[in-house]
């Protein structure tokens, strides 16, 4: 087992370390009692905060989701306009299917057309869900959400990549990325985000996977490559992606690995250097055990002193979610290694029951979005109760305003502190509006998902938003409603404002845009 990146304090425990990470099982939950966020502490075991100017305890954590005026009164019409005409297109499934159908056409392959359809997308769905084109136009979306109080989380749209020279290509995006958050404002950017499948061949991912899967049936199963991680799976993890014993790696296949690896360092170190957080982004379970264990194995070589460098993704519709957030937690913990984690619910909900259902295996979702649902709001109780305890630090990715509010609120049960820079709600640029201004308004730290690089880039990252956000695009009419309201509201305003100033009587008056 690979030592070379571990730090001194680890190395000199490294005996006990390979135990404990060895033995670690399902059964260590045993003694986990279950989290419920309708459990609230009795008063006296919450202790009262000291306040001041910057930090202050939560005593109110009530979203006020019914004040148009308030959560929107700060965008300009055109912009509210445009918002909600985007909005209301991308939550008709109709539209969304036909424009994936073209997308995916051999229209695109017609250079005239190809070019008319990427300039409308980009004045379209580009401009609503993504920060720019380029930097400086990624820079400038920072700072103006940051003058609506909300923190940028910078993310160069790359996606799978097949070969070492796009993995180079990609890594220098990331380091951009690191670059421009040490550019901008303090406070303006909160993470950068990278995807361990465009620094690493999708099919070296593929195989790592694999044998990772299979030495968890068989501990005997040697890895000569394998570096230290954190534990990746749970005794209810899928596993029926490998049914049969996996061929060790190529020299080649191993080469590759230790390339994929010094490109993470890589962008590791720049991120400490920089006080940069990085979040690892998830994908579907075929991958990834791979990026877990480049996530952790990263995690223990950077994350030191309280400070939680690189995060992992936890997806809260996976049946063994829970289980393997406690073990990775509590394991970390006991190592003295802050981790931090972003909670989401997850986007590759078809594609993962279709296959399972192939190879003849139950889905490793959750059998109801009720369940996902419990899940994702045990996991933050689990998370913000470490925090609490002053451990560790979570990004609360989610779109549900049930889920926003009841975080909100164990926030104020256990005496969480507004900016606390150990938690963070988030959500996608261009969606659940209404949630983040609530979140914001309440005291919270709140992030927008920021994506961006060239039109034909982000491509396949606004398809895959457009195809596995469609219930939720299609459901969720909160932020349509109440920009609706909004927009009625200034419209009464300008037409009241035009009968006074029609009206002989009546004083000039000037009506403030917005």
């Amino acid at each position: 087992m690979a030592t070379k990146f571990l730090s001194p304090k680890l190395l000199n425990t490294f005996p006990s370390f390979t135990r404990f990470l060895n033995s670690a099982s399902t059964a260590s939950l045993a003694a986990v009692a279950p989290l419920n966020f309708d459990e609230k502490p009795e008063p006296a075991a919450v202790e009262k905060q000291p306040t001041s100017l910057k930090q202050e305890s939560i005593t109110n954590a009530t979203l006020d989701l019914n004040d148009h005026q308030r959560l929107f009164g700060s965008i300009p019409t055109l912009n509210l306009l445009r918002s909600s005409a985007n909005l209301g297109l991308a939550a008709n499934e109709r539209f969304v299917d036909f424009g994936m159908w073209i997308m995916n056409s051999r229209l695109m392959e017609t250079s005239l057309l190809s070019d008319a359809i990427l300039k409308t997308v980009k004045h379209t769905f580009f401009q609503h869900f993504c920060a720019g084109e380029t930097t400086e136009e990624a820079a400038d979306c920072v700072k103006r959400i940051h003058d609506k109080g909300f923190r940028g989380m910078l993310v160069y749209a790359v996606e799978h990549t097949s070969n070492n020279a796009g993995c180079d290509r990609n890594l220098e995006g990331f380091l951009g990325s690191v670059e421009l958050a040490k550019s901008l404002p303090a406070s303006s950017v909160g993470f950068v985000i990278a995807k361990i499948t465009a620094i690493c061949p999708i099919g070296l991912l593929k195989r790592v996977s694999d044998l990772l899967r299979w030495q968890y049936k068989d501990p005997s199963f040697y890895l000569p490559w394998k570096l230290n991680t954190l534990p990746i799976f749970s005794d209810s993890s899928a596993l029926y992606h490998t049914l049969e014993k996996p061929a060790s790696l190529s020299p080649k296949e191993e080469s590759d690995l230790q390339l994929a690896h010094q490109r993470l360092l890589k962008l590791c170190q720049k991120c400490v250097q920089d006080n940069v957080a990085l979040t690892i982004d998830a994908e579907d379970t075929s991958i990834q055990p791979a990026i877990d264990y480049f996530t952790y194995s990263s995690a223990i070589m950077y994350n030191q002193d309280d400070n939680p460098i690189v995060f992992g993704t936890i997806q809260a519709y996976l049946k063994d979610a829970k289980e393997r957030l406690f073990m990775t937690t509590k394991t970390a913990q006991s190592l003295g290694i802050p981790m931090g984690f972003k909670l989401v619910r997850g986007a590759y909900m078809s594609s993962e029951s279709k296959l399972a259902s192939l190879l003849g295996y139950d889905s490793p979702i959750h059998n109801s979005i009720r369940e996902t649902h419990a899940c994702y709001n045990d996991c933050a109780s689990f998370m913000l109760e470490r925090i609490a305890d002053g451990y560790g630090a979570v990004i609360l990715a989610t779109h549900n305003v049930e889920s926003g509010q009841l975080a909100a609120s164990k926030a104020c049960d256990l005496g969480i502190q507004k900016g606390n820079q150990k938690l963070e709600f988030a959500q996608l640029y261009g969606m659940s509006e209404a949630l983040s201004f609530g979140l914001r308004n309440a005291g919270f730290q709140v992030s927008k998902y920021l994506p961006y690089g060239p039109v034909d880039m982000v491509m396949p990252y606004l398809l895959r938003r457009a195809e596995e956000n469609r219930g939720l695009l299609s459901t969720s009419s909160l932020d349509r409603v109440l920009m609706g309201k909004e927009l009625k509201r200034r419209l009464k305003k300008l037409q009241f404002a035009k009968s006074e100033m029609a009206s002989p009587s009546s004083m000039k008056i000037e009506i403030g845009t917005h």
